[in-house]
């Protein structure tokens, strides 16, 4: 091999590292935050509990915080079941799925026993777990944890879509959390949750026009999503085209005035 062939193949996995190590940090902090001040919000300071609304809007800032940091880095998932929505929606590849997973793990952990170190045994209690504290069932509290998650998966797909997006993310993403707060956290019901909702979106709501094999090849990682959705775009306009010459073709024979409605923004 050439020596300039592989200095410019050392020049993209340079820059390929760099991007990788930079999103897996990013999704690091952005849980570390949310976890370290999220959780701090819980505990009893100074001499009570907080009540819910304190805790949804700390949790609110909180989010809002972690996503105008990092979202340009990694999309700021800084949730496993948001992860997996973006899996299920085909916007990201397995292997990039389960390292982010594994660093807002990390950032968590971090976060948390930041949190642990820095409170005193009298505040700390139980470090906020969440338990059902009421009569609620299993199947109750599993239920509730699912809507909570789809409509703020929902949130999320819908704040950060540039086909649609017109506000800010972080603001968004913050009061759908705080939403969620007001009310209840768990595993089972967030990761139901959001599978729904990226159903929902990406193949309801808005479905855009990948293939089974570019599906197939995000999930494996073998192409770039922002590749695929270029494709797809481009697809989209030579359909839009083709119906809109085919249109006013039978327009003009029957004599009538035809008005072409814009089509979608591009993703």
């Amino acid at each position: 091999m050439e020596p300039g062939v592989c200095n410019r193949a050392n020049m993209l996995v340079c820059r390929l590292w760099t991007a990788v190590s930079r999103a897996l940090f990013a999704e690091f902090l952005a849980t570390g935050l949310y976890v370290f001040f999220g959780v701090g919000s819980v505990l009893k300071w100074p001499s009570a509990l907080p009540s819910v609304l304190q805790i949804a809007i700390t949790f609110n800032l909180a989010t809002a915080t972690a996503v105008q940091v990092t979202w340009k880095a990694s999309g700021a998932h800084a949730n496993p079941a948001v992860t997996l929505a973006f899996l299920v929606g085909s916007h990201i590849s397995l292997p990039r799925a389960v390292a982010y997973v594994a660093a807002q793990l990390a950032g968590a952990t971090v976060g948390a026993a930041l949190l642990y170190g820095v409170t005193p045994g009298d505040i700390r209690g139980t470090l906020g777990i969440n338990m059902v504290h009421n009569s609620s069932s299993t199947g109750q509290a599993v239920t509730v944890e699912v809507i909570l998650t789809l409509q703020l998966v929902l949130c999320i797909f819908a704040s950060t879509d540039n086909r649609q997006a017109l506000g800010s993310p972080a603001a968004m993403i913050g009061t759908s959390v705080a939403l969620g707060h007001l009310i209840g956290i768990f595993w089972v019901g967030p990761l139901t949750g959001a599978v729904l909702a990226s159903l929902i979106y990406n193949f309801i709501l808005f479905p855009d026009t990948k293939t089974l094999a570019e599906r197939l090849a995000i999930l494996m990682g073998t192409t770039e999503v922002e590749k695929v959705g270029v494709e797809s775009q481009k697809k989209e306009s030579r359909s839009s085209s083709g119906d809109a010459e085919m249109g006013s073709h039978y327009a003009a024979q029957a004599g009538l005035e035809l008005s072409i409605l814009p089509s979608q923004p591009p993703e």
